[in-house]
C-alpha cells in the first residue's frame, strides 16, 4: 500500500521543541539537552503519521522516544500530534535515518529500536534503497545497549525473509523471537496506521524481534 496523504496543520504551532532538524540534536549526545532528564531511549525509523509514537510515549513514561521521518509532512504531522500531550518524553527527527544513525547516536545508547512498514523498494534495482540494508543493521546493532531489542514489522514477505537473511548473516543479535498478533480492542489499537490499514484489509502482517547479546564473544 502507499502511503495517504496528511491533513493540513496549523501553520501557528510552534513546535520547535517537538520538531528536530538532524543539526539541532547535540554534537555531543545529552539525553538532558533534549529531553532534560535521563531516561531509556527508544528510537522509531519511519514514524509516518505517528501513531505509534504517541502511543508507546504515553504507555512508557518513563521512556524517551525519538522518532525520525524523512518526509517533512509527515514529520510536521506527527510532531503536531504530539503537541497537546503533557509528557515531553517524545520528538520527532525530520531526516535521513542511517545519517542520523551514524553521525548523531552513540554506541549503546538504545533500549530498542523500532522499524514497521519500511518502503519495501519494489524494483530489484531500487532495494539498495531500503533501510534495512546490511550497513544500517550493523549501526542498530552497535547502537543498542547490550540487551537491547530490534522490532521489525513488514507486510512484504520477501522483504522480511531476506532482512532476516541480512541479520543473521551480518550481525550477532539474538533471535528471531516471534510476535503474536494481538487482537484490536478498538479503532486504533495498532502499532502504527499501516498495521491497521493492512489487517482491515486482510492482509498478513510479518512481525519479528530480535536483542542484542549482554556479552559479545571477541
Amino acid at each position: 500500500m502507499s502511503r495517504r496523504a496528511v491533513k493540513t496543520i496549523n501553520q501557528n504551532l510552534d513546535l520547535s521543541q517537538i520538531l528536530k532538524k538532524p543539526e539541532e540534536l547535540p554534537a555531543q549526545w545529552s539525553s538532558e539537552t533534549i529531553f532534560e532528564r535521563q531516561a531509556p531511549l527508544e528510537l522509531e525509523i519511519g514514524s509516518g503519521k505517528g501513531l505509534f509514537l504517541r502511543q508507546a510515549a504515553d504507555q512508557f513514561p518513563e521512556h524517551n522516544f525519538i522518532g525520525i521521518e524523512i518526509g517533512q509532512k509527515y514529520a510536521r504531522f506527527s510532531a503536531a500530534r504530539l503537541y497537546n500531550r503533557k509528557n515531553r518524553n517524545a520528538i520527532i527527527v525530520c531526516g535521513d535515518a542511517a545519517k542520523v544513525l551514524h553521525d548523531q547516536i552513540p554506541d549503546n545508547l538504545l533500549s530498542a529500536v523500532h522499524v514497521y512498514f519500511p518502503d519495501p523498494w519494489w524494483k530489484r534495482a531500487h532495494r539498495k534503497r531500503r533501510i534495512l540494508r546490511s550497513e544500517v543493521l550493523l549501526l542498530i546493532e552497535r547502537r543498542l545497549q547490550p540487551n537491547g531489542t530490534f522490532h521489525f514489522w513488514t507486510d512484504v514477505e520477501e522483504y522480511f525473509l531476506s532482512t532476516l537473511k541480512l541479520i543473521t548473516a551480518n550481525s550477532s543479535l539474538i533471535g528471531p523471537f516471534d510476535v503474536p498478533e494481538k487482537e484490536a480492542e478498538h479503532n486504533f489499537d495498532y502499532r502504527t496506521h499501516f498495521e491497521r490499514r493492512t489487517r482491515l484489509h486482510g492482509e498478513k502482517v510479518y512481525r519479528v524481534m530480535f536483542r542484542k547479546p549482554l556479552i559479545r564473544d571477541c
